[in-house]
């Protein structure tokens, strides 16, 4: 049954048109507010220049690479909740899947490089000037968009070499598993490399972020007066809201037994992964951060 597929179908969900039709407005204006919420705090960090420090820099990187990251699975999806395309070609397939993991690796690394970056604020903030100086801080961010595309390279090359026995993937994007689970060649390789660099990039950054916020709280509790504990505790609140969705998600899909696990759950924790937590990251930063609520004010103000 082997066959040289050159395209696929992509699934979504099932159900009425009438479904269809509302998972269709619900993604697109999900999207959309993604992509203005995170362009929305670009521009309130480039244009206010008091926010021009470390910590604004990396969320820039962040809401970057937030409007990428689902601007890579949505407007596919987009196109196979209407039925106009669901058809998707094995080299935009690959691409897609890339793309998306590449970003997704990406942030893990981003989202520990903050919390490392919050680490020095609270538990060093006589020195932090002097050692997250602009010149460190581009190379964290520059690391972390290297390493995570890099990660998923030898994977990618991988996959590309597969034959296929069918061509409906069960997902509303092109997702690994769902992906691999109709391939005709050994997939045991593959399934190793996935879960070697799963437990490299989400456990690994995982405990950095751990350590991190370890030292953070014991640093914080130290603190005499509860005025004083309270803003430290604000500069890393909006952060530690973010990490505890996205790795509450991604942890799921990634660290789990078996392949074939739940796999309509799993495509639904994936909107939480690949829409949600992009939409709620500016609207959590905005909101529990002072200086970012500070700054939108005085744009309302004119």
């Amino acid at each position: 049954n082997q066959t040289a597929v050159m395209e696929f179908i992509l699934l979504g969900f099932p159900g009425s048109p009438y479904l269809q039709i509302f998972l269709f407005v619900l993604f697109l204006l999900m999207y959309t507010l993604t992509v203005l919420g995170n362009m929305a705090i670009i521009l309130l960090v480039v244009t206010h220049r008091h926010l021009h420090t470390p910590m604004y820099f990396f969320l820039c990187n962040l809401s970057f690479l937030e409007i990428w990251y689902t601007t890579s699975s949505v407007p596919k999806a987009l196109a196979v909740f209407l039925g106009k395309n669901k058809t998707i070609s094995f080299t935009g397939c690959l691409l897609q899947m890339y793309f998306v993991f590449s970003f997704g690796c990406t942030e893990y690394f981003l989202l520990s490089v903050m919390a490392y970056d919050r680490y020095l604020a609270i538990c060093y903030p006589l020195h932090y000037s002097t050692i997250m100086n602009s010149s460190l801080s581009a190379q964290l961010a520059l690391g972390s968009w290297v390493f995570g595309f890099l990660a998923m390279s030898p994977l990618a090359c991988l996959t590309s070499q597969l034959s296929f026995c069918g061509s409906a993937i069960n997902h509303f994007y092109c997702e690994i598993e769902s992906w691999i689970v109709i391939a005709c060649t050994d997939i045991s390789t593959i399934e190793l490399l996935g879960l070697t660099t799963s437990i490299i990039v989400i456990l690994g950054s995982c405990v950095i972020t751990l350590l991190s916020y370890i030292y953070i709280i014991s640093t914080i509790l130290k603190i005499p007066s509860a005025q004083g504990r309270q803003k430290a505790f604000s500069t890393c609140s909006s952060h530690l809201a973010v990490v505890l969705i996205w790795y509450g998600s991604t942890i799921f899909l990634f660290v789990k037994p078996e392949r074939n696990f739940l796999l309509e759950l799993t495509k639904t924790v994936n909107i939480i992964n690949t829409i949600v937590t992009p939409l709620l990251n500016p609207f959590i930063y905005a909101l529990r951060n002072k200086e970012m609520k500070e700054a939108m004010q005085n744009i309302l103000r004119g």
